[in-house]
């Protein structure tokens, strides 16, 4: 592990890496995270039953949009030109949740690890914020990074 902090100058002051030296790769990260709810929440999804529309297709869409947006929200995040954006969404009945997968893809110089975690996140959000009207109850669980590969630093894998 790393015990220093890049985005800080030797002042203190934040800064935006400078990643003008560092070679063109590809890059691929993946992000996980999870939604619970209450049971009835996820039979209202499963059976396409909100009156919003289809909450797994429409948070989808919201988490590969994230994605794309990821430079204008994390303020020292570089505006990446990505290759591809894929986001999964399983609706896990038995433990009335929904699992939610994204993998992004890059050829530059820096990682695509914010991008794929602010996938999972605005995907979370969105699955919230379609069913909050009908469960205050949910919990958006364990957004993590659980694969990276590309760059100096090479493959890091989740336990």
């Amino acid at each position: 592990m790393n015990n220093k902090l890049t985005h800080f100058d030797e002042g203190g002051n934040a800064v935006m890496v400078d990643v003008s030296a560092k070679a063109v790769t590809t890059r691929t990260a993946t992000a996980k995270g999870r939604v619970t709810m209450h049971p009835a929440t996820a039979a209202l999804i499963a059976n396409h039953g909100h009156k919003k529309g289809d909450v797994l297709a429409i948070s989808q869409l919201a988490g590969i949009m994230g994605a794309k947006r990821t430079a204008d929200l994390i303020p020292l995040c570089h505006p990446l030109p990505l290759d591809s954006v894929s986001v999964t969404l399983q609706l896990v009945e038995g433990e009335s949740a929904v699992d939610i997968t994204a993998t992004c893809k890059t050829s530059g110089r820096t990682g695509v690890e914010m991008e794929a975690l602010t996938a999972v996140s605005i995907t979370a959000l969105t699955v919230f914020d379609m069913c909050k009207a009908v469960d205050k109850t949910m919990q958006l669980t364990n957004i993590r990074v659980v694969y990276k590969e590309g760059g100096k630093s090479g493959t890091f894998v989740a336990d």
